[in-house]
Parts: C-alpha cells; sequence; structure tokens
C-alpha cells in the first residue's frame, strides 16, 4: 500500500472561466478574457481563493447577461496603473493623442506651448499622481502661480490641466475633476492692445524698410496674422485691373507658417477651418501692393511676399522685429505690439460699418465672440455723445 510520501501530486485545479494563480506575496491575482479575445486583470489581488473565484463569477455573470463592456473592464484591468501614474506621464500620453473634433492631431506650434507649460508653469503638479489630485491642490498652485504675476500664462496652464484632467475622467482614471476654479483659464493681465492712429499708421509705413510697407498695409488693413502673412505667395495675390489701373485687390489667406524650436518653419492650415477666407483691400493701398509685387517679388507664383534676407526661407518674428521696432518708436509707441495692427484693421472695418458676422469673416473667428473682442471705439466717444445730443 502506497504511503502518503507516495502518493502522486495532486493535479491542479482548472478554473471552468478564468485563471487564478498564487503570486510570490501569496496574494491570488484572478483574470480572464472578455467578449473582444483581450485578457483582463481584477483591479486588486485576492486574500483567498474563493474571493477571486467569486469576482471572475461576476465577470463571467456579466458576459452572460450581455452588460459586459470593453470599456469598463479597461478601467477595471487599469486601476492598479491609475493610481501610481503621475500627472506628467499621463499629460504626454495626452499631448501624443489629443485631436479635434476633426479628427487631427495638435498643430506643431501648439504642442509645443502645451509643453513649454508642462515644462514650466505645470511643473510643480507633473509628479503627482492623478488620483492625489485635489482641489484644495490646485487652488494652492493656482494662487502660486497668479502671485508671479504672470496671469496669462496661468490661464492658459490652467485651460491646459482641466482639458487633460478631464480625459483622465473619460478614460476612468479619476472619478472628477479636480480644477473647480471658477474662471481661472479665462484670466488676463487686464492689459488692452491699443492698435495705431492712422497718423501713427502713417508714421510706421514711412519708416519702415521699403521690402516691408506692403507687410505692415496688408497686416492692418486685411487684419491677418503674422503667420498668415508671412505665407502669402505671388498666387495668393489676385490682382483685378482697369484702365492699366488695380481696381481691386484680394488677398487669398488659405495657409500660415510657424516656427517650432527645434523643427524650423512648419506650412499648415490656418488657426482655424474659419481663417481661410478672401479679403478685399480697400483701394486707397493698392498702390503699396502693385508696387511691393514688381520690386520685391520673384515672377513665380510660388515667391513669397515677405521672404527672409535669403528671399527663399520664412521671415522670423526676430529677424523682422529690427526692423518694426525703429519704425513703431519714431510714431511714440513702443509699447505696440505686432498685433495691434490686426486690431486696426477690425477697428476700421467696423467704423466703416461691417457688421459682426462680415468682421468675424474678415479676421477669420470662428465666433462672433472673438470677433468682438478686437473691435475698438477710436476715439469717438465724444462724436457719440454729440450725436446723443442732437436726438434729445
Amino acid at each position: 500500500m502506497a504511503t502518503q510520501s507516495q502518493r502522486p501530486p495532486r493535479r491542479k485545479q482548472r478554473e471552468s472561466f478564468g485563471a487564478v494563480r498564487r503570486l510570490p506575496s501569496d496574494r491570488i491575482q484572478a483574470s480572464y478574457t472578455g467578449e473582444d479575445g483581450k485578457r483582463y486583470n481584477a483591479p486588486h489581488t485576492f486574500d483567498t481563493m474563493t474571493d477571486a473565484r467569486g469576482w471572475l463569477s461576476i465577470q463571467q455573470a456579466k458576459i452572460h447577461t450581455g452588460t459586459w463592456s470593453a470599456m469598463d473592464a479597461a478601467r477595471a484591468d487599469a486601476g492598479k496603473n491609475a493610481r501610481s501614474a503621475a500627472f506628467g506621464s499621463y499629460a504626454l500620453e495626452w499631448l501624443e493623442t489629443r485631436t479635434n473634433r476633426h479628427g487631427e492631431h495638435l498643430l506643431p506650434r501648439t504642442r509645443e506651448e502645451y509643453e513649454r507649460l508642462l515644462r514650466g508653469p505645470l511643473k510643480p503638479l507633473t509628479s503627482e499622481r492623478l488620483v492625489a489630485m485635489t482641489p484644495e491642490m490646485i487652488r494652492a498652485w493656482y494662487s502660486n502661480q497668479i502671485a508671479t504675476g504672470a496671469k496669462t500664462q496661468t490661464a492658459r496652464a490652467y485651460g491646459l490641466l482641466k482639458s487633460v484632467l478631464n480625459t483622465a475622467v473619460q478614460d476612468g482614471r479619476i472619478v472628477a475633476n479636480p480644477c473647480m476654479i471658477r474662471g481661472a483659464q479665462n484670466a488676463t493681465t487686464g492689459k488692452r492692445v491699443e492698435p495705431p492712429t492712422p497718423a501713427e499708421l502713417q508714421i510706421i509705413v514711412e519708416r519702415i524698410s521699403p521690402k516691408y510697407k506692403a507687410a505692415v498695409v496688408i497686416a492692418a488693413w486685411a487684419g491677418c496674422r503674422y503667420g498668415e502673412l508671412t505665407e502669402l505667395r505671388r498666387s495668393d495675390i489676385r490682382i483685378l485691373m482697369e484702365n492699366e489701373t488695380a481696381k481691386t485687390i484680394v488677398v487669398d489667406i488659405a495657409r500660415a507658417v510657424t516656427q517650432v524650436t527645434g523643427k524650423g518653419f512648419i506650412i499648415g492650415k490656418t488657426k482655424s477651418e474659419a481663417g481661410v477666407r478672401s479679403i478685399v483691400l480697400p483701394p486707397h493701398v493698392n498702390s503699396f501692393v502693385v508696387e511691393h509685387l514688381k520690386t520685391f517679388v520673384a515672377d513665380s507664383p510660388t515667391a513669397l511676399l515677405f521672404p527672409a534676407s535669403d528671399g527663399v526661407s520664412h521671415l522670423a518674428q526676430s529677424s523682422f522685429a529690427k526692423h518694426w521696432y525703429p519704425a513703431r518708436k519714431a510714431a511714440k509707441r513702443d509699447d505696440m505690439p505686432w498685433h495691434a495692427l490686426r486690431h486696426y484693421g477690425a477697428t476700421r472695418a467696423a467704423l466703416a460699418g461691417a457688421t459682426l458676422k462680415e468682421l468675424q469673416e474678415r479676421l477669420g473667428h470662428s465666433t462672433v465672440a472673438a470677433a468682438m473682442r478686437y473691435q475698438h471705439t477710436a476715439g469717438r466717444d465724444e462724436e457719440l455723445a454729440q450725436r446723443m445730443s442732437d436726438l434729445a
């Protein structure tokens, strides 16, 4: 008769559904194959085989009753990683996979800006675990950032933080978004961009280098962005002639260029779909454009209107600043950024009677609200007051 020591080892019991195994820690791990053919682990280990099999029975029942979903299973499977995932690493994953409503990935310049925010104002939060981030933590971070005086940058950083954590909620990494500061992503410095007066603009046009006079004129009267302006080519200017005189000049804006650190100049789409537009210049500035095309632009349809000094590369803002700064100084407007010319174009169009919809289309904005931000009264308060008096 065989002794107990001579008995063959007991064969491991095969699970009817899923699998269980004992870990070196003596804890029990359970897993199963879902309806999608993928294997899913329990979100935690178990004390006993009975507990592990009980969890497997629940998952099997969900499959049999049709209540199982791959999304819920994936969330449970990622539970352990989610508890340890840091905001910084998750944010970098977010940058890789983020798409807009058209299925397009982030524009290179946008991604560069987001990476800068993660390296800068958001750096204190990058090592924090997603599940450990609380409203109190976010408020403390926001308060510290605002105290530096960088209100606009803090608003942008908060907007990025909130967007990333919104996705974390959708992915099941966290239960709720801890970003609850009302109006935080809309904070501004309160500084208002003052467009030039007609007299100041005239001085700038007179004093700037001849090869950039048309750049100032097109920016001021067409209201285009710097990246749109410096990607304009000869074929983007349509001239309708009458009696050998340019009667109508249309600027077709369909592309924009951005300068990305480490990647150089990247040609792409305009800031939004609304950015693709055709703008008619007021006739009194036609001569500037005609003369520029004749004197400074190569005959090729693809020749840039305002290239760099080599004649073929895109013009960097840092290079153009060498010409822009002396011209604005001559107009006694050292405070004026190049973007103020876009404000000028919006203001003059509004004073000419453009409706908000027309202003929106001319500036290439997606919403009327965005176009409204570019309107300025241009010193008409006295005139309006007189009109009110006349109606009294």
